[in-house]
């Protein structure tokens, strides 16, 4: 086994809160040399931080839009992402026009508190800081995003959609061949995934 690749919301935390049994857990595995990385939906502001202080190798976020690594030697934050800046700007103004429709077609949906730091996605919730919505409406919100030709995934809390060919398995790849030196589809035996969510998928399948 050379490193665990993880999602966060329900798989790390419980009950929206960080265990420090479960923080412990990615310390002991980074302390014995393993690679960590957690692989998640989360936003490029939460991931920056958990690259920066958490004991991981680097961060898979916002269901594959980018990773991010910080290199101690140099004291600089690596950021890579699947799409250029100019392409994510067009996105957003995209994006923007969806927000309008999915919330005013599902309602007691909102768009995610934690948007305001993200880079290349929208994030509609619908059972973190609403009170919860049925799986119907989750799928709906769904249906709108793919209607206006986004990829959308369903999490344990919100329903993420993107412009863009990616997802969490292919920027995955990405992270391990340029961070790690690792051909993933020739090591996949040396490597483990825990997740808990459609949006997680991609990563089952592999």
């Amino acid at each position: 086994m050379r490193g665990v690749f993880c999602d966060i919301d329900d798989t790390l935390t419980t009950e929206g809160r960080l265990p420090a049994d479960a923080y412990r857990a990615l310390e002991r595995l980074h302390e014995a040399g393993l690679v960590v990385a957690p692989i998640t939906g989360r936003p490029a502001g939460w991931c920056d931080m958990i690259a920066r202080f958490w004991p991981v190798t680097g961060v898979v976020g916002e269901n594959g839009a980018f990773y991010f690594a910080y290199d101690q030697a140099t004291r600089k934050m690596i950021r890579v992402f699947a799409a250029s800046a100019e392409e994510r700007r067009e996105n957003r103004h995209r994006l923007t026009e969806l927000e309008k429709r999915i919330v005013q077609e599902v309602p007691g949906s909102a768009v995610s508190a934690d948007q305001q730091y993200r880079e290349a996605d929208l994030a509609i919730d619908f059972c973190e800081d609403v009170p919860a919505l049925p799986m119907s409406d989750a799928r709906r919100i769904k249906q709108i995003f793919e209607q206006a030709g986004a990829v959308a995934k369903i999490s344990s809390i919100h329903v993420n959609g993107w412009f863009g060919r990616y997802d969490k398995l292919s920027m995955t790849r990405r992270f391990a061949s340029e961070r790690l030196g690792t051909d993933l589809d020739a090591e996949r035996q040396a490597y483990a995934f825990v997740g808990d969510s459609p949006n997680d998928a991609p990563m089952f399948g592999f």
